[in-house]
């Protein structure tokens, strides 16, 4: 049933009557005039969604007499809504199983002092001079970082990320601001081609001065914090885990606000793989992929699990498997995965709670993955009794709707096509 510039699903079987792309542009979600805060940019983050979003969802919410209380993000990626939660006075708890998306979201809750972030940062720069080109990292870890890295940066790194270890207690909060700071410089200063979202190297890059990335990652940090108000007594929990495997929220939540993984879209255990090996967090970057909800290296038992997908899901897997098998299967286990996240979500939520999804559709080998449609369809599967489906434009893709082989934003048709459009799904409990 369509209600203005909203679809209304009740049931199941409604999505093989209508198509979400023909719905109008929602007004409401398309835009806002609220300027995004900097510190929404503090760290490079692929395929965030602007941070207005979670605004609007608590307006939403208040014109629909719900009062949110305490909101989620089972997907919390770099703290968006962690932060809009915060300075709306909002409590929030929220998982992701990427460790470097809860660093920046953890430093993005943070509340900071400038004169103790100041004298945090001379101290680290005293510190440098002194501070050991020995890492305590695996000797694996090593061997890859040395593929990114000329020895000048590799060991100002280490000289760096040393000085902060030895400046900033473990047990300061202060300590995720300068390691945020230390991982949105890695990229910079190594030999990764800049934009890219494929690792690749350019061998014609002029790495950055690792000091001089530093200090203007800290005063573009200090600057967004200058411009931020966090005086609310709200609390912030943000755990890393996996939300298919994570104890439910200590109390049940008025709100979901995420944006799940696409299909086919990004390996983040990739794309942070810098962050990763420098901080510790793994000795393998490969190793962070496991678990991971849309990841293409996942394995399951085609014949017996494909029996559990959904309609919707089942229909793009079997038109998949003569092109692809391996993107196939891969495929499957994202649908189911995301067929038991909202069986999840539905659990959190308090009665007459609301689950705000924003998806967007992929295609692969022309074949479109209609990502929207199976997750309204796990959602209605799940028990919510209703699902409100909004259409919004994503400015920059509308001008530059394909993406090169390396993975960037283009005008020419002969790249990957990328929809310029995505979806916000409103389930109601």
């Amino acid at each position: 049933m369509t209600t203005g510039d909203y679809l209304d699903l009740f049931d199941a079987s409604e999505l093989s009557r209508e198509r979400f792309s023909d719905l109008k542009d929602n007004s409401f979600w398309n835009n806002s005039s609220e300027k995004e805060l900097k510190l929404h940019r503090i760290h490079a983050y692929p395929a965030k969604f602007p941070a207005f979003i979670t605004s609007k969802a608590f307006d939403y919410a208040a014109a629909h007499n719900i009062k949110v209380k305490t909101v989620a993000d089972v997907f919390c990626g770099c703290g968006t809504v962690a932060f809009e939660a915060r300075r709306n006075s909002i409590d929030f708890w929220g998982c992701d199983i990427n460790p470097v998306a809860t660093l920046i979201a953890t430093a993005k809750s943070n509340s900071y002092t400038l004169k103790k972030l100041e004298d945090y940062y001379e101290k680290i720069m005293i510190a440098f001079p002194r501070a050991s080109k020995k890492v305590d990292l695996t000797k694996s870890a090593i061997e890859r970082l040395n593929y990114w890295y000329h020895p000048e940066q590799l060991h100002d790194l280490a000289k760096l990320l040393n000085a902060i270890n030895g400046t900033v207690s473990t047990r300061s909060h202060y300590r995720a601001f300068f390691l945020c700071a230390f991982s949105n410089i890695l990229k910079s200063a190594s030999r990764w081609l800049t934009k890219s979202i494929k690792p690749q190297i350019d061998p014609v890059k002029q790495p950055a001065n690792v000091l001089a990335a530093f200090s203007v990652q800290f005063s573009s940090m200090v600057r967004a914090w200058e411009q931020t108000d966090l005086s609310s007594t709200s609390t912030t929990k943000i755990v890393n885990a996996n939300v298919l495997e994570i104890s439910a929220p200590p109390k049940a939540i008025d709100m979901i606000v995420t944006s799940p993984p696409y299909v086919t879209s990004y390996e983040y255990a990739d794309l942070h793989q810098l962050s990763s090996l420098w901080l510790g967090y793994a000795s393998d970057y490969r190793d962070l992929r496991t678990g991971s909800i849309g990841s293409t290296q996942h394995s399951l038992d085609f014949n017996r699990e494909v029996k559990r997908l959904n309609r919707v899901g089942s229909e793009i897997v079997f038109s998949l498997f003569d092109r692809d098998r391996a993107i196939a299967k891969s495929t499957a286990k994202y649908f189911l995965d995301m067929q038991q996240v909202t069986k999840r979500c539905y659990k959190f939520l308090k009665p007459k709670g609301l689950a705000l999804f924003v998806i967007g559709n992929t295609e692969y080998k022309s074949i479109r993955i209609d990502n929207a449609a199976h997750l309204s369809e796990s959602l209605l599967g799940s028990g919510f009794s209703k699902v409100r489906v909004a259409k919004r434009r994503i400015t920059n893709k509308i001008l530059t709707p394909y993406r090169t082989e390396q993975g960037r934003f283009t005008r020419s048709d002969t790249g990957r096509h990328v929809y310029g459009e995505e979806f916000i799904l409103i389930a109601s409990k």
